[in-house]
This record gives structure tokens, C-alpha cells and sequence, in this order.
């Protein structure tokens, strides 16, 4: 016979005795002043630094460590001047001048005295007859050589690529172009998108708050929250800066998701301790409810949000690493402002939350009784309601079949950006592949069998081999691809290279970077998704005590993941609303996105879980009836849900006004998983699972309550 938890579980708190967090609320309600000059000290010492954010964290670090074509780089930098993938590529071109012509030699002196006044850039190398001239003679490269790392390689170009451009003179063009000057110009690209969807965010977020609150008041205390967390993370990230490089792209998503988090969370405290006013005109016993239910739920969100971005510094890879810090650093704070800044304001404001209320606010109610009536007519027929939110997700999910990923061409930069104006000039005038030639080191004494074996199919040319400077141990050549370097025959030409090549020959340079980082995103995946699966189940089991529910709530997540990447399919991939998004498909999905966005979306998709389930255990234990645990869950948590999903989907589909695609892509796929799971998912398909699954849902062996720690949802 199974066994059913009782409405007060053993070790669930006495009446008066709710715990740590009823007892933290009441503690930060009744220490407002210290608990705001605390935060206020804080964000001044954070504040100072986090101006500097964009232009102190790191621009590049998209390299799978430990592999062979980082190797390559390595050694171009320590032997051949650092000629190496980020070594910093000028294109000059005239229609009419040739290289070798007076007004194009000044031009080119001119490039060089720029690279001889700073130290991060090594040897310059000029313009070679037959490897960086073209045939016609109107265009040649100037390489300048990496003499630091590749993210100060991509600082110095931000500090010089305007007076480089500048150089254009005219019926000459200057263009810098390489892996440093692609980095330099998306971010900057990115940046501006970033902040500009941000100003139109914040507007659209705040009028949503409005409406779900009824109160300019409630609604202004989440985007306060949020600011904190922004503020207190883009410092932090600076600091930590110092310490290890961190990706601007870091900073892109923490400002994404602190804004989205930070009301998400701030929405079910508010609510919950309105709905306690209602009971208690006492402040601080209305914050200690709160904290003991809402926050607990929050607490609970945070952790798995932590959990899941934490799988993905398994990647090898620093730029992904540092996206998830960023994340999870914002996250951090969020939470802590969460659970004692936003505690002391709902108590210093008392009653005075319903401030500035519009009319219909006074009637409103923390149970909504129109999500009860839909969670009624659920129960009442499951099926139908469970076959089409299923079917739906099916669907939307099948197209992921066919999604193919690859690191991000050079459509993601704006066509007037200078390196892809370079970039075009060259492939013009040298060839499709020129702009991403393929390095290969080797011992001097396999020069010759090493170039002979590289003259193979999909290589164009290979230059003449280059000894190391001071070493003569080592010969460099470059192997043009005969094809564009974002072709998707890219990587069969790199396999077959490195297999025709002798053993002690090492193949790399930027397109091998690429493919690189690829094979390792594509091989833990798997690993990053069991990760984040098992971990996502534990957090639950541990929180709801209930095994069968904690696993179902976490296995139902990858639904509207699936069809979140399958709809990014259709975008991205096949181009379907690229006229309406105003973008060119690249005919397939930035390869980082499968790895980083399941777990985004895995974190947002818990968030709602927990929200949900843990409305309904407390129902469950105040009652012990499954029936009203499922109903009741409902009505307490739906309108919460529902207007937090407003909210994100607002947020993150602004994003897609942003010209670059990467944002494009991380919003629509962040914005359709979270309106799927919000609307088919957590107000569907979990529900209905609760009424099919009755008691059992809640069920959990006796020797499971004894090892787990005992955890309680209700207020006493």
C-alpha cells in the first residue's frame, strides 16, 4: 500500500515557527534602514566600476582550449611574429593605383607607423607577390602580428581600427579585416543593439507590470530590484575581469536575464504579500508569510537557474564559460536583493504598496478565480486539453530534426561594417576562401612532404613554407580553402587535410578555430543536457519530496524546448520571417546555441515549475486532496505565471529588433520557449499531469522523507 505525505509533514514547522526565511523577512522588514544603507554602499562600490563594463570585459575567447588549431595559434605567436588567427589583416585596394605605385606604398607606411607605436601588435609583414597581392595588383594585405593575447588583440583593434579607416583617401580603401576585427565589430554592433532594445524593454515591461498590479507603485518596485542586480552584476563582472578575461557577451545576457529574472521573482513576492495584507495589517508578519511561501519558491527558481548554467562551464570553451558566469553572477544578486533588499521595501512600504492604484486593483486578489475556473475544467477533462497542448508541442518540436549548427559567418556583422567590407574586397579580388586561410605548421624537415600532402582537394593553394624567426624547427604555410570559409564542406576539407598531413603537422587558423570549437560544442551537448536534467530532478525532489511529480515536472521542460529550437529551425535555418526580422539566414543555427540556450531555457522553463508546484504542494498540505493541491495551485500561481511570461516574452522579443543575429536568434528562441511553456506547458500540460497522476504525484517513500531534509511550501 503507498503512503501519502499527512497535511503537515513530519518536521514541517510549528505555528509561529515558519523558518529561516520567515524569520529573514522579518528581520530585513524590521531593519529597513540598515538593510537599504548596506545595499546603497554596495551598489556605490559596484556602481564605480560598472560604467566600464563594454570596455573592460573580454572581446574574444570563442576556442575550444586544448585543441589542435589553438595549439597552431600558440605557436605562431611565440615563432613566426605572431602570424597567427588573431593576428590583424589590412586590406588596401584602388581601383586605379597599384601596390607597387607611390600612393598606395604611402598608404601602406602609413598602416605600419600605426601598429609600431603599441606592443600588442609583433612583426609587420607587407604585402607578398602571389599570397596576399592580388593577380590584378590592386589589392594587397598588410598582416600586423599578435604580440598578446587574443582579447587584447581585439582591444587594440577597437582602439585603432578608426584611424586605420581613416587612411582611406581618395580612390583608396582601408579596410581592417581578421578574426580580431570581426570580434571588434560585432561587439560593438551587438553592444548598440543590446542597449537600444533595453531602453524600448524597460517601457514595455513597466506598462505590463502596471496591468498585472493595478498599482504604479507595486509595479516600480521589480524594475528597482532589477536595476540593483544590473548594476551590482556589471560591477562585479568588472572586478572579476581582473581576475580571469570575462566575454562581453557575459554582460549582454546577464542584462537580458537579471531583467527578466528580477521581475519574474519580485512579481510572485509582491503578489504573495499583498494577498498577506489582506489578513494581517501588521507589515512585518505579512513580509514573514511571504518569504515563508513566495521565497522559498524563489529561493528554490534561483538554485535551479544556478544549477543549470553551472553544466555549461563543462564546455571547454571561455567565451561560453563566461556567458554562464555573467548569468549567473546577475542571477546571484537578483537573489540576494531578492530575498533581503526587496523584504525591506515591501515592509517600509506597508499598505502604502497599493499606492497610485488604477480602479480595478482594489478588487483584485492574489487567488484568481478565473485561473481556478480553469484549473476546474482541466480536472474536469484532462484529456482533450493534454492530446492538444501535446500535439501542438510535437509539431513545433519535429522541424528540430533537420536543425543544423555552425559557428556564426560573417552575415553577423551589419554589411557596412569595415570587416566585412574587407572581407568582401578580398574574396573579390583573392578568392572565396582568402579571407579564412588555414595555417600549417610542421618540422622543418617535413616541409616538403607537408606541402606536397596539402595540395590536395579544397585547397586552392598553399604558399611557399615560411621558417620560424630564431627557430629552425618549425616552417609555417597557408593553405587557401577553394571554397567561402563558412561553407558547410569547410569541415570535411579540414578532416581530410589533417589526415593527409604527417603526424607532427598541426592545422590551424581561424576557420579551424571555428570547427574546433564546433566539435567540441557538439560533443557535450549530451553531457551538458544530463547534467542539467539530473541536477534539475534532484533541486525538485529535494524541494516537493515527491518523486514521481519532480521527475515528470522535469522531463516535461524538454517539450517546449524542442519546439522552441524547432520553430528556430524554420527562422534561422530555412529563413522563413527573415524579410519580416530583417535578416539574411546563414542556413543554420550559431553553433553555441543548442549547449547555451538548453540551459537557459531549461532554467526559465524550472522557473515556472517550481512557481507552480510549489503553489500546489502548499495547497497539498494544507488539505491533504489532490484534487484541490492541482486547482488551487492554479488559481494562487496562474495570474503569476501568466503575467511573468508577459514580461519575458516582452523582453526577450524586443532583443529581436537588434541588426545583428546572434541576438536575434537568442531572443526569438528565449521568447517562444518561454511563451510555450508558460501558455501549453506549466497552464496545461503540468496541471493536467497533477490530475491524472492524483495522490501519487505527491507520493514519497517513508525512508525518502527521512534522508531528504523536510521542506514546507505552507504558512502556519
Amino acid at each position: 500500500m503507498t503512503e501519502t505525505t499527512t497535511a503537515r509533514p513530519p518536521g514541517s514547522a510549528e505555528p509561529g515557527q515558519d523558518g529561516m526565511l520567515a524569520r529573514l523577512g522579518s528581520a530585513m522588514a524590521g531593519r529597513a534602514r540598515l538593510v537599504f544603507g548596506v545595499w546603497l554602499v554596495v551598489l556605490v562600490a559596484l556602481g564605480a566600476a560598472a560604467p566600464s563594463v563594454f570596455s573592460s570585459l573580454a572581446g574574444a575567447g570563442w576556442q575550444a582550449n586544448g585543441s589542435e588549431s589553438v595549439q597552431v595559434r600558440e605557436l605562431a605567436q611565440q615563432h613566426f611574429g605572431g602570424n597567427s588567427s588573431a593576428a590583424v589583416q589590412v586590406v588596401v585596394h584602388s581601383d586605379t593605383a597599384k601596390i607597387s605605385d607611390p600612393q598606395m606604398q604611402t598608404v601602406l607606411d602609413e598602416a605600419s607607423a600605426v601598429f609600431a607605436g603599441d606592443s600588442r601588435f609583433g612583426a609587420v609583414i607587407d604585402p607578398q607577390p602571389g599570397m596576399t597581392i592580388s593577380p590584378d595588383g590592386h589589392t594587397g594585405i598588410l598582416i600586423a602580428g599578435a604580440n598578446a593575447s587574443a582579447d587584447d588583440m581585439v582591444r587594440a583593434v577597437d582602439e585603432h581600427k578608426a584611424e586605420l579607416t581613416a587612411l582611406s583617401d581618395e580612390g583608396v580603401e582601408v579596410y581592417p579585416t581578421g578574426a580580431s576585427a570581426l570580434w571588434s565589430d560585432f561587439n560593438k554592433a551587438n553592444h548598440d543593439a543590446m542597449i537600444q532594445a533595453e531602453l524600448i524593454s524597460w517601457p514595455v515591461t513597466l506598462l505590463i507590470m502596471v496591468l498585472a498590479f493595478g498599482s504604479l507603485v507595486a509595479a516600480g518596485l521589480p524594475l528597482l530590484l532589477t536595476v540593483a542586480g544590473l548594476v551590482a552584476s556589471a560591477g562585479g563582472l568588472v572586478l572579476l575581469n581582473q581576475v580571469t578575461p570575462i566575454s562581453v557577451w557575459a554582460m549582454n545576457f546577464a542584462m537580458m536575464f537579471a531583467l527578466a529574472l528580477g521581475i519574474d521573482y519580485a512579481l510572485f513576492m509582491v503578489a504573495r504579500f499583498r494577498d498577506a495584507l489582506r489578513k494581517t495589517a501588521d507589515a512585518r508578519r505579512a513580509v514573514a508569510e511571504t518569504m515563508a511561501t513566495a521565497g522559498k519558491a524563489v529561493v528554490l527558481s534561483g538554485l535551479t537557474v544556478l544549477v543549470s548554467l553551472s553544466a555549461v562551464l563543462l564546455v571547454p570553451a571561455p567565451a561560453v564559460r563566461t556567458m554562464a558566469v555573467g548569468i549567473m553572477l546577475a542571477v546571484v544578486f537578483v537573489l540576494a536583493a531578492t530575498l533581503t533588499l526587496l523584504p525591506a521595501a515591501l515592509g517600509a512600504l506597508g499598505g502604502r504598496i497599493n499606492a497610485a492604484a488604477l480602479p480595478y486593483a482594489t478588487r483584485q486578489q492574489h487567488r484568481s478565480p478565473r485561473f481556478a475556473q480553469w484549473g476546474r475544467l482541466l480536472h474536469k477533462r484532462p484529456w482533450p486539453f493534454a492530446i492538444a497542448g501535446a500535439g501542438v508541442l510535437i509539431v513545433l518540436a519535429l522541424p528540430v530534426l533537420g536543425l543544423k549548427v555552425a559557428m556564426p559567418s560573417i552575415q553577423v556583422v551589419p554589411d557596412d561594417a569595415p570587416v566585412r567590407q574587407g572581407y568582401e574586397l578580398v574574396q573579390r579580388q583573392l578568392g572565396e576562401g582568402a579571407p579564412g586561410a588555414l595555417q600549417i605548421i610542421a618540422p622543418t624537415d617535413q616541409a616538403e612532404s607537408t606541402a606536397g600532402a596539402a595540395a590536395g582537394s579544397g585547397i586552392a593553394m598553399v604558399t611557399p613554407a615560411q621558417p620560424a624567426a630564431g627557430d629552425p624547427g618549425w616552417v609555417m604555410m597557408q593553405a587557401l580553402p577553394a571554397m567561402d570559409p563558412s561553407d558547410e564542406r569547410m569541415g570535411t576539407v579540414l578532416n581530410d587535410l589533417r589526415e593527409r598531413l604527417p603526424d607532427q603537422a598541426l592545422v590551424g587558423g581561424a576557420p579551424a578555430e571555428n570547427l574546433d570549437l564546433q566539435d567540441a560544442l557538439n560533443d557535450y551537448l549530451p553531457i551538458v543536457v544530463s547534467v542539467i536534467l539530473v541536477l534539475g530532478f534532484v533541486l525538485l525532489l529535494v524541494a516537493l519530496q515527491a518523486p514521481l511529480i519532480a521527475a515528470l515536472g522535469t522531463l516535461v521542460s524538454l517539450g517546449s524546448t524542442a519546439a522552441a529550437f524547432g520553430v528556430a529551425k524554420l527562422i534561422f535555418q530555412d529563413g522563413h520571417g527573415a524579410g519580416l526580422l530583417g535578416f539574411t539566414p546563414q542556413g543554420f543555427l550559431d553553433g553555441w546555441g543548442p549547449v547555451f540556450f538548453f540551459a537557459m531555457i531549461f532554467a526559465i522553463a524550472m522557473d515556472y515549475t517550481v512557481f507552480l508546484l510549489a503553489s500546489a504542494k502548499e495547497q497539498f498540505e494544507r488539505t491533504g486532496d489532490a484534487q484541490t493541491a492541482a486547482v488551487e495551485g492554479l488559481a494562487h500561481s496562474g495570474r503569476v505565471i501568466f503575467a511573468a511570461a508577459a514580461v519575458m516574452v516582452a523582453v526577450f522579443f524586443t532583443f529581436a529588433l537588434a541588426e545583428p543575429l546572434p541576438p536575434k536568434e537568442m531572443s526569438i528562441i528565449l521568447g517562444v520557449a518561454v511563451l510555450l511553456d508558460a501558455l501549453i506547458v506549466r497552464l496545461v500540460l503540468l496541471p493536467v499531469i497533477l490530475r491524472l497522476t492524483g495522490s501519487a504525484a505527491w507520493w514519497s517513500p517513508s525512508w525518502m522523507r527521512r534522508v531528504l531534509p523536510k521542506i514546507s511550501f505552507a504558512h502556519h
